[in-house]
């Protein structure tokens, strides 16, 4: 699976089409990005169903507004509409391929209901 440049026009079709998306916002300028890049792709290939798209920075700043990006490179998690992970800072890649692991074996279930009850807390 390649990895998708993903631009804020896209975002809305590329949640609600799939179920598990991986983000990596970045910039050009930023030497860890260039490093993560390729570990980024190669984890990619191994996982046909997830989509890994990479978000540049500093041409996306509202999607990177939207995830509260305040350093790069930041990975994000999301599942079924939820961001269950986020991480500022490159990650090896066994620790993707570890983090890959713990979001498909999620009780997404579970997950919906506590996102519910924080949701409810707020608005008392």
């Amino acid at each position: 699976m390649a990895v998708i440049d993903l631009k804020t026009d896209q975002f809305d079709d590329m949640i609600n089409d799939n179920e598990i998306v991986i983000f990596d916002f970045w910039a050009e300028w930023c030497g860890p990005c260039k490093q993560f890049a390729p570990t980024f792709t190669e984890i990619s290939e191994k996982h046909p169903d997830i989509k890994f798209c990479k978000v540049n920075v500093e041409e996306e700043e509202q999607l990177a507004a939207m995830f509260q990006v305040r350093s790069i490179p930041t990975l994000v998690f999301m599942r079924e509409k939820v961001v269950v992970f986020s991480n500022p800072g490159a990650i090896p890649g066994n620790a993707l391929e570890e983090g890959i692991k713990q979001l498909r074996d999620l009780d997404m279930e579970q997950v919906h209901k506590d996102v519910a009850a924080a949701q409810q807390e707020q608005q008392q």
